[in-house]
């Protein structure tokens, strides 16, 4: 009977680790992120854009860590798909601005997960902003699928207490490290030479 749960444990963990691999995952920086192949450097963004899903959750719970889909505090209470679909936007424009190729393309990115931290858990233990989408990237005359849909997972770490405080009173609010972070992401992403260099110093090793 031992035998066969360790068989059926070792088969289980293999399974998850093929699923796993899936993913593109960082966090406070895209460092493991995959490059694109050097087809990007003949592609020119022309648009970028985003869909949130109004499938979506969105929880304005103050509690340490609503079960929801989007969690977000760093702007006044308002549609909540609206101020994460521009914060992607933002980003990833920012992000793909490096490439200044011949061929016109879109980046097409579905918002799956935006959970930020309550004013309860900023103002005390400070967490985790956590970033999931899949993104494509389309040519814009033709609109054949050039690369994805991927699958980018993102963290990167939410300051708490007097370390919040002294963050926003210095300009650093959660939106601008969020947005940062998202576009330094898809630099690396897309290869941007610089992008190392401009990253944010990683936390903690997972």
């Amino acid at each position: 009977m031992g035998i066969w749960k360790n068989a059926i444990a070792l088969g289980l963990a293999a399974a998850l680790g093929a699923c796993a691999s899936t993913d593109t995952v960082s966090r406070d920086t895209p460092a493991k992120a995959p490059v694109l192949n050097s087809q990007s450097a003949m592609w020119r963004v022309q648009d970028v854009r985003v869909t949130v899903p109004k499938t979506l959750s969105v929880s304005e719970a103050n509690l340490f860590y609503p079960l929801a889909d989007i969690v977000w505090r760093g702007e006044p209470r308002g549609d909540r798909y609206a101020q994460v679909a521009a914060i992607i936007d933002a980003a990833v424009t920012d992000g793909t601005a490096h490439l200044r190729g011949s061929q016109p393309v879109f980046v097409d990115v579905e918002v799956e997960r935006f959970h930020s931290v309550t004013e309860k858990t900023r103002y005390s233990v400070g967490g985790t902003h956590s970033i999931r989408f899949r993104m494509r990237v389309v040519d814009a005359v033709t609109g054949a699928v050039l690369n994805g849909p991927t699958l980018i997972k993102t963290e990167l770490e939410a300051y708490g207490g007097k370390r919040a405080i002294e963050a926003e009173q210095s300009g650093e609010t959660q939106k601008r490290r969020v947005t940062r972070h998202v576009a330094a992401v898809m630099q690396q992403k897309f290869g941007h030479a610089g992008a190392r260099g401009a990253m944010p110093r990683p936390a903690e090793a997972e």
